[in-house]
């Protein structure tokens, strides 16, 4: 249970975040250059950003990213374990540091699927704030699919109409329309129908296997998120004439480093990338081919993400099945910057276009 955790060896309690930004936290002015803090606690990952208001945007000054996967076990148990919570206090102190050392006043903190999934997150919620000063606000689906389109929308394709936006998270995944005004190429795009799948990549690979995959059980991953998908797709997946995918994920993201055949992760090759559907046919086909070691050994990878990725695929390859569109525009970006750029605007300190 979360409230019989005990504090690590040395950790204080500390102070609450969200106290030192309540002059900000009810749409009250920002402060000339003030500085923003978005973070992110998925089922697998621990992200922060903290950045500034620029002339064209925000500029990045820091930012955190850690797989700890919180949501393992989750679907058998519906708890999150003490080994999880562990992990989610070591990844929060140093974004609480993080945040404190750069002075950030304005501050979103989200938490999705698996606190949403877990029935000891309430406590999970108090630990969290009392070890690391962090509240945590779980948000629900909707929410969480609106941060992706702001955050990824800049990456649609200005002459399209229109793009399928999917985010691969590690308990659910979201698949949302988005569309541009009859008549206004340069207009920005705009949220339409969406859903959530119950299936992410931890959920998956805890189900059907991640160390060693088969081609029959890759096919089961991929039917099951295809049996979830269909209606959706049955409904909105008409009229995709000039539209195109847009996809944010470690597993998108992945795809495109193997594609590309990076020694190393690079976000500035990757965020942004155009793939083919036979680049990405020809990725996914190299990844499969790949032993788990090999897998681990893979910088793009590693092997905190060896057993998830193939999981990530199958739905990624669902949802290309569902949506059978020539190009996938890949994106590292998402919540994140979502939460950065709706603070930023209700600030006014970033044009609502």
């Amino acid at each position: 249970m979360a409230d019989e955790v005990r504090l690590r060896d040395g950790l204080e309690p500390r102070a609450n975040l969200a106290a030192t930004a309540d002059s900000l936290a009810h749409g009250r002015a920002a402060e000339p250059h003030a500085t923003y803090a978005a973070l992110d606690l998925g089922t697998n990952n621990c992200r922060l950003l903290v950045a500034r208001p620029s002339h064209d945007g925000f500029r990045v000054i820091d930012s955190f990213s850690r797989i700890i996967r919180l949501g393992e076990g989750i679907a058998t148990t519906r708890h999150i374990s003490e080994a999880a919570i562990e992990r989610a206090v070591g990844a929060l102190t140093v974004c609480s540091d993080k945040i404190r050392a750069k002075g950030a006043r304005r501050l979103r903190t989200i938490a999705t699927e698996a606190c949403r999934a877990a029935d000891n997150s309430d406590a999970f919620l108090q630990l969290i704030e009392r070890e690391t000063g962090i509240r945590l606000e779980i948000i629900d689906r909707e929410t969480e699919s609106t941060f992706a389109v702001i955050g990824c929308s800049p990456l649609l394709d200005p002459k399209a109409n229109g793009a399928i936006l999917f985010d691969i998270g590690g308990g659910s995944t979201e698949v949302v329309r988005i569309e541009r005004p009859a008549g206004k190429p340069y207009a920005p795009p705009v949220k339409g129908p969406w859903i959530s799948l119950p299936l992410g990549v931890v959920t998956l690979a805890e189900r059907f296997g991640g160390h060693d995959v088969t081609q029959q059980s890759y096919g089961a991953m991929m039917d099951e998120v295809s049996g979830h998908l269909a209606p959706f797709a049955a409904e909105h997946g008409n009229d995709l004439s000039r539209m195109h995918l847009l996809g944010t994920s470690g597993t998108v993201t992945t795809v495109a480093g193997i594609h590309l055949g990076l020694p190393r992760y690079d976000r500035r090759k990757v965020d942004g990338l155009w793939m083919s559907d036979g680049e990405t046919d020809r990725a996914i086909a190299q990844l499969m081919a790949m032993s788990y070691q090999q897998r681990a050994d893979n910088a793009c990878i590693g092997t905190e993400r060896a057993d998830l990725v193939l999981a990530g695929c199958a739905i990624l390859d669902a949802i290309r099945k569902a949506f059978p569109l020539p190009k996938l525009r890949v994106a590292d970006r998402g919540l994140r910057e979502g939460m950065l750029v709706e603070m930023m605007r209700a600030d006014g300190v970033l044009q609502s276009a």
